[in-house]
């Protein structure tokens, strides 16, 4: 129950330890981040905007993307309908939490 010393054996296997739980976590996590990559490759054909591909890409190149992503092809208005469709089909998800600006992201 006591904390392990930075000078006592203990206190090396606690880091040990530690290190290889998060790295098991950290490829845990990697995994699910590859299958949502995969299903939101999956929907590409289910999209008729012409900036669709563009939007891909940025999703899985990004951390998250801003709701309101603009492009030459793709109006503020289009965009908007283009990631509800996107939650709509379960390929992003919505991180903001927040009504007015939505940002997205696997």
């Amino acid at each position: 129950g006591r904390r392990a010393r930075p000078d006592s054996d203990a206190f090396e296997q606690s880091v040990f330890i530690a290190t290889a739980l998060g790295a098991a976590e950290a490829c845990r996590l990697a995994a699910d981040i590859a299958a949502q990559a995969e299903r939101l490759r999956a929907v590409v054909p289910k999209l008729r905007s012409r900036a669709a591909g563009e939007v891909i890409d940025r999703l899985v190149g990004d951390d998250a993307v801003s709701g309101m992503l603009t492009s030459k092809s793709l109006s503020r208005w289009a965009s908007r309908r283009l990631f509800d469709r996107l939650v709509e089909l379960g390929a992003v998800r919505e991180l903001s939490g927040r009504p007015t600006f939505r940002i997205y992201g696997l």
